[in-house]
């Protein structure tokens, strides 16, 4: 059978019969967690599952924040703005702290990385990596000059259900592939106090959940020729649903729809002149399950385990990048989170969405 290519380069963590992600691939890193929301929770509890991590340091703009959320985890320091100086420059001052997990609101990812580089740290940044390719690029120069490891927490990319999906596409078993359809959406509930609906914080459904859908698409498919974009604005001007269209060369589409107003499925379907696979079993971001119809053969579904909230096989690729002395990751390599911002930016400009990190 014909082998397809296969978008998304495999990492260790998620090859077949790869040990847990929790083992040791060297020597212990001391992480430092800039904020202390929803997230940041989530992900710092799978960093202290892993066995060479250390939680160090945890920063806020409240010192009682910072204070009760290291208390809660086990961090050995904490930080609040103070004197003028913001927490996270705090910690990043910290000689003790080696990598550092951005999870600030979107539109901060910039500037926090960016002093995160600036004294020298290794970086995790939560998605979307910015606001705009600008950022990104500026982001990707530093790391460079630094010499320091820098990644775009696509988590996804690094689960064995998604790899074992690029697998089979890959296999031919689906034959060429020609669509795909993926979907992310929740009724969110206007809020102008939630970072999720506030121009400020780069709110809205694009930066927030499109890249999920857009994981799919991009790991069935690749990047596209061209994009088509249509969607919803409220008063705010923040998107509240997206409807993005990917064209690509010799005729494969992809559909994608990402919303806060409206609850959906949030499932992937890939479909091929021979068959198609659908996720399951969870969200399209952590699916647990896929279904698989190869025509003329037997419908399955295979299932898959996760270990802890599923975070720890993205802390576990940067971990063995740190470790091996790479500055990227070569399954979230930095040229990709590059076009993606750009692909965005392009979309945005569709949707007639700006921020205000757009005119800096």
């Amino acid at each position: 059978m014909t082998l397809h290519q296969r978008f998304v380069v495999q990492p260790p963590c998620a090859a077949p019969g790869a040990p847990s992600p929790l083992t040791a691939t060297g020597r212990p890193l001391r992480w430092g967690v800039v904020a202390t929301g929803g997230i940041a929770s989530k992900v710092t509890a799978d960093i202290a599952l892993l066995e060479d991590a250390v939680l160090h340091a945890v920063s806020s703009r409240s010192a009682d924040r910072a204070r009760e959320f290291a208390g809660r985890f086990g961090f050995a320091a904490s930080y609040g703005d103070a004197g003028g100086v913001p927490g996270y420059q705090q910690l990043f001052d910290d000689p003790e702290v080696d990598v550092v997990y951005v999870t600030t609101p979107h539109a901060q990812h910039f500037e926090v990385a960016r002093a995160a580089l600036a004294a020298g740290k290794h970086v995790l940044c939560e998605k979307p990596f910015t606001v705009n390719a600008a950022e990104a690029a500026a982001l990707i120069d530093l790391a460079a000059d630094q010499g320091r490891f820098l990644m775009e927490a696509v988590w996804t990319r690094f689960l064995p259900s998604v790899n074992r999906a690029w697998d089979i596409l890959a296999s031919g078993e689906l034959g060429g592939i020609r669509w795909v359809q993926a979907d992310l959406g929740f009724p969110a509930g206007y809020d102008p106090s939630s970072r999720i609906w506030d121009p400020a914080a780069g709110g809205g459904a694009l930066l927030d959940l499109t890249v999920y859908p857009l994981t799919w698409a991009l790991g069935a498919l690749g990047f596209p020729a061209s994009v088509s974009a249509a969607g919803e604005l409220n008063a705010d001007g923040v998107d509240v649903q997206n409807a993005v269209t990917l064209s690509y060369e010799g005729g494969a589409q992809a559909q994608l729809t990402s919303s806060l107003g409206a609850l959906g499925p949030a499932s992937a379907t890939v479909a091929g002149s021979g068959g198609w696979l659908r996720t399951g079993g969870g969200p399209l971001h952590n699916p647990r399950e896929l279904t698989v119809q190869p025509q003329g053969g037997e419908l399955r579904t295979e299932t898959f385990d996760s270990v802890g909230a599923g975070y720890t096989y993205e802390l576990r690729e940067t971990t063995r990048c740190i470790q091996a002395g790479l500055t990227e990751s070569p399954t979230m390599p930095l040229a990709e989170t590059l076009a993606t911002m750009h692909l965005l930016d392009g979309i945005r400009a569709q949707l007639g969405l700006r921020y205000a990190n757009d005119s800096v």
